[in-house]
């Protein structure tokens, strides 16, 4: 897996999956919507934890800084 995440996206994406998660521990979202949401955070966390994402390789898209070569 080559990495195609950069940092700025991996804070986004931590940033949305905590909020995901305060909302379900306040019981703003239930039901069907509170498993919705704990898996969209948990995908969040996960991709952002391993600096990959699928949906990114799939379509060719890199939020990662390449390094310049001198």
């Amino acid at each position: 897996m080559k990495k195609n995440i950069g940092f700025s996206d991996k804070v986004v994406r931590l940033l949305i999956a905590a909020t995901l998660i305060g909302l379900y521990i306040a019981d703003v979202v239930t039901g069907v919507w509170a498993v919705v949401a704990l898996a969209g955070a948990g995908i969040m966390i996960a991709t952002s934890l391993m600096n990959f994402c699928p949906i990114y390789a799939f379509f060719g898209i890199g939020t990662k800084r390449r390094k310049k070569m001198s």
